[in-house]
């Protein structure tokens, strides 16, 4: 029985090209090294004296820089490689890191996270370009996926390290965060000293190229990205709330239910991509949106840990079958020199609503009532089902 499971682990894992690997490991680095931004509203606020709203604007600055880096970040993609991105994202986010830590006026923090947003996020549209450039089109889901996992795996370490530092002096944690990105820098100089991308490889049957923004079904598939994420920004803008006013569970208890999320991620979500990879992306994460939404609104049918732990592994279910089937429908829709820009727009899709769900979602939580939110969820999961359908006969039109 347990040489039968480690044989299934093995065979989702198994032939993935190394450069995928080696991304992964790149991104596990970075991502256990990100802790700033976790901790910037206390930093600001009880450290540096700022009221609320003026650390929710600092904020704010860093989400203006994401749009702006998400975007540039898939078009330049285009123009000079994934590879040449990565290594200035890399770069620029360890210099504004390390000088985000400097001033203690409100101006210059702003313009610094601002800059941090722009060149942090741009990372994000060219790590999946170069996964859809390095895999063969049946592979891309698992490539995304394990990108993915080295991202949980990551934020699951540096938040905790952050945690102690603060502790300490919060000076630490910009120098801690800029540093591992110079060491994550490092490691992706050494693995892909001499590569600026296989811009053509794995495209034999690519589609004629065309922009973004003439292809309807690309924007059909922003849009539904675009909502799914709006529904999957709660968990950092109203969740923690719910669960601590409504569940009145404590702050180390939300910290369990977070993590429940990326136990699951680790534990098996190669093993779905890879017992599902025959599906048509479009129609498995048709199931996935229900399942996502349908967590979210079970939350208000009962109380306690391991009531919400259940609700939590009901969404995650949803998350695994959506995000990374996301991003593969939209590495079919681009050509061989479209990747960063199609990616891009994906990226900015999720940079976007994270600043429109939480507006949406706390402004709901507020006049509603919190229980309306996540029954709303609910309803937005049919609708979200009803986009993808349309999706799948538009898209079987076109064969």
């Amino acid at each position: 029985m347990v040489g039968r499971v480690i044989a299934k682990y093995r065979e989702a894992y198994s032939g993935l090209p190394k450069g995928v690997w080696m991304l992964a490991g790149v991104e596990f680095v970075n991502r256990a090294g990100t802790m700033v931004l976790f901790f910037l509203t206390l930093y600001t606020t009880r450290h540096l004296g700022f009221s609320l709203p003026r650390a929710g604007q600092i904020l704010a600055a860093y989400g203006m820089g994401s749009l702006i880096g998400t975007y540039l970040g898939g078009h330049l993609c285009d123009r000079i490689g994934a590879y040449h991105v990565q290594r200035l994202s890399l770069g620029f986010s360890a210099i504004f890191l390390i000088l985000l830590g400097l001033p203690e006026s409100f101006a210059p923090l702003m313009v610094l996270a601002f800059l941090l947003g722009a060149a942090a996020e741009a990372l994000h549209p060219a790590n999946l370009t170069a996964v859809s450039q390095l895999c063969p089109p049946e592979m891309r889901t698992r490539g995304f996926s394990l990108s993915r996992l080295a991202a949980n795996l990551g934020l699951s370490i540096g938040p905790v390290v952050g945690g102690y530092l603060a502790l300490f002096d919060y000076k630490w944690l910009f120098w801690a965060d800029g540093l591992t990105s110079l060491v994550a820098l490092g490691l992706f100089h050494a693995f892909f000293a001499t590569q600026a991308g296989p811009a053509s490889a794995h495209y034999e049957n690519a589609r004629p190229e065309r922009s973004p923004w003439s292809d309807r079904v690309f924007l059909l598939i922003w849009a539904l990205s675009f909502l799914v994420a709006v529904v999957f920004s709660q968990l950092f803008a109203t969740f923690p709330l719910y669960i601590r006013e409504v569940y009145q569970l404590k702050e180390n208890a939300i910290g369990q239910l977070i993590a429940v999320n990326t136990v699951q991620i680790v534990l098996i979500e190669m093993l779905i991509i890879h017992a599902l990879r025959g599906h048509e992306p479009a129609r498995v994460a048709r199931v996935g949106v229900l399942a996502l939404c349908a967590g979210f609104a079970l939350m208000p049918l009962g109380r306690g840990f391991l009531y919400g732990a259940f609700t939590v592994v009901v969404w995650t279910f949803g998350e695994i079958l959506t995000l990374p089937l996301l991003v593969t429908l939209v590495a079919g829709r681009a050509g061989p020199t479209g990747q960063g820009r199609y990616q891009g727009l994906l990226t900015l899709s999720f940079a976007l609503a994270t600043i429109v769900g939480p507006l949406v979602g706390s402004w709901v939580y507020n006049s509603a009532g919190p229980d309306t939110l996540w029954f709303g969820c609910g309803v937005l999961g049919i609708v979200l089902a009803a986009g993808f359908t349309l999706l799948i006969a538009i898209s079987d039109r076109e064969k």
